[in-house]
């Protein structure tokens, strides 16, 4: 994160609650300073570009870790995101109450240590394994909260997922990347409880922008730590940015553009597909071939996630008498849409 955001980070279903993006304000094209010829490629194919950048560049991070270090990156990483975030929001620093102010920094640790792990996680395992393990916290979160008899099978199959991962048992894989995975994933559920409170107590994208200079700040010493001199080199720095734009800044506009056309469940049931994304990317980029049983594995993560959706929209629209359900959205590990900072008038946004 997805989280990132990463992060980076992939995206599975969350609770109503996680959906700022859904009821941001409108935001034309022209304003997210995008080319008009982009909306041809259909909402669904917006989502599927998203997923792809922000895979791509969860892979173009672990081919700059020999460079930085794994902490270095993540530090790279929040820095540009925040300063992106701060100059396109240019957050209010008045009149927050201290529950406000503890939120928000609430959010920002969280957020912090959600990229961090995942980022030490894909240093030492796969990329399509450390999402798919990492994609279990949201998973868990939307089970959860859905509390049907059918949540037992999405459960049972995102388990099966996980024991075919390892085979039976993780001998194959270090064990110390699956343990930092799966606190990813934890973290990334908590993302997703902090990321909702958060958006209820500031306005557009500015507790986004605040949380973000908090991670920034607070890893800063520990990617000094890890990477020293080598987080100034000139081309690390290149990089760190082009991992921030491709696994933040790009996707989030495509996809609040997708969100204008999309139905929200729709577009969650699309962002669940992203561990087998993350298993192409990785392929692609790395050479991290899977074998055969790890392959099944991701696809039954995510059938898992796919079913959890489908299960809340039904859910909500029985709850609604057949009325539409309150959006369900996958919450990345990652800002919610920058674009949706940028007001109309005030400039382009990232």
């Amino acid at each position: 994160m997805n989280s990132e955001s990463p992060g980076p980070p992939v995206t599975t279903p969350s609770t109503s609650q996680s959906a700022p993006a859904s009821t941001a304000a409108p935001v034309s094209v022209s304003a997210a300073g995008l080319p008009g010829r982009l909306g041809s490629l259909g909402p669904v194919g917006l989502v599927l570009a998203g997923g792809i950048s922000v895979q791509f560049g969860g892979a173009l991070a672990v081919t700059l870790m020999p460079r930085a270090g794994a902490l270095g990156v993540v530090t790279l990483r929040l820095l540009a995101a925040a300063v992106i975030l701060l100059v396109v929001c240019r957050p209010r620093l008045r009149g927050h109450s201290r529950t406000d102010w503890s939120t928000v920094i609430v959010f920002g640790i969280t957020m912090g240590a959600m990229n961090g792990l995942f980022y030490e996680a894909v240093d030492r395992i796969p990329l399509g394994l450390a999402v798919t393990l990492e994609v279990l916290g949201p998973l868990a979160l939307s089970v959860l909260a859905s509390r049907r008899a059918i949540s037992v099978l999405w459960a049972g199959l995102a388990l099966g997922g996980v024991f075919l991962i390892g085979g039976g048992d993780f001998s194959g894989l270090d064990p110390v990347g699956v343990g930092l995975a799966l606190a990813a994933g934890a973290m990334w559920a908590t993302y997703i409880i902090f990321s909702a409170r958060t958006g209820r107590r500031f306005p557009q994208a500015d507790g986004l922008a605040l949380a973000m200079a908090v991670a920034a700040l607070l890893f800063l010493p520990l990617g000094v730590a890890d990477a020293g001199s080598r987080l100034l080199d000139p081309v690390t720095v290149a990089l760190g940015s082009s991992v921030a734009v491709l696994s933040s800044v790009l996707p989030y506009t495509l996809e609040l553009l997708a969100l204008r056309r999309l139905p929200a469940h729709t577009f969650a049931v699309l962002m669940s597909l992203e561990p087998a994304i993350a298993t192409i990317a990785g392929f692609l980029v790395l050479g991290q071939a899977l074998s055969a049983t790890q392959a099944a594995a991701v696809a039954l993560v995510v059938a898992a996630s796919i079913g959890a959706v489908r299960s809340q929209v039904g859910r909500g629209r029985k709850a609604a008498g057949g009325a539409q359900p309150e959006p369900v959205v996958a919450a990345r590990p990652e800002p919610d849409p920058v674009v949706a900072a940028q007001p109309e008038g005030n400039g382009s946004a990232s």
